[in-house]
């Protein structure tokens, strides 16, 4: 009997496929607005094999991004587990989570920057969430505890956080800061703004 089901992929298509999105990201975040030509030959593919894997140019724009943002969450995810900032106090962790991990974050950032244009708003805030949850789950963690800060909302702690991430990356870039000294400068900047305080008087804590 002829089975119904779907013949697996040919092995040079699912090559074909992962080098045009890995193709894709490097030219998107290269220039936005890198054209479909201009991706088939970073990849090295016809323009006919490029639309037999991606018809359109937002779909391989979401193709690129959730390969951007598979990795970094993995690597996120690894950084906050058993072994990692998950044995650690909040705020310990967070500056463990940040140190290790800002290069990953500023190109999550450049990466969303790329494609922010094309993508409906739902799809970025997706991806957005995903990558940030270790983040936000330290800044929980600390809030509890009292080792962060309260009196103001954990939505604005994780912007503060990831705000500080991208313009630490923007002088390195831009040569205003060593290399090697960004991590701890970042990292001592992020604490300084997220860690504990006591609270103005007669001022409540600020909702979650």
């Amino acid at each position: 009997m002829v089975s119904d089901a779907p013949r697996p992929r040919r092995a040079d298509a699912e090559r074909n496929a992962a080098a045009i999105v890995d193709a894709g990201l490097d030219c998107f975040l290269a220039d936005p607005q890198a054209s479909m030509a201009a991706v088939a030959r970073a990849a090295g593919v016809s323009r006919v094999t490029l639309y037999s894997h991606f018809a359109t140019r937002e779909a391989l724009l979401d193709a690129a991004l959730d390969r951007a943002v598979d990795e970094a969450a993995a690597t996120l995810e690894a950084l906050d587990g058993e072994g990692g900032a998950a044995e650690m106090g909040a705020e310990e962790a967070l500056g463990f989570l940040v140190r290790s991990s800002w290069r990953i974050l500023d190109r999550h950032s450049a990466v969303f920057a790329a494609v922010s244009a094309a993508l409906p708003p739902e799809r970025l805030r997706e991806r957005h969430d995903r990558i940030l949850a270790p983040v936000r789950r330290l800044i929980g963690r600390g809030r509890e505890s009292g080792e962060l800060r309260a009196d103001l909302s954990a939505d604005w702690l994780v912007t503060v956080v990831y705000s500080l991430v991208h313009a630490a990356a923007a002088e390195v870039q831009a040569g205003r800061m060593a290399p090697a000294e960004a991590p701890e400068i970042l990292t001592a900047t992020v604490l300084a703004a997220v860690t504990a305080r006591p609270a103005a008087p007669g001022r409540p804590p600020a909702p979650a």
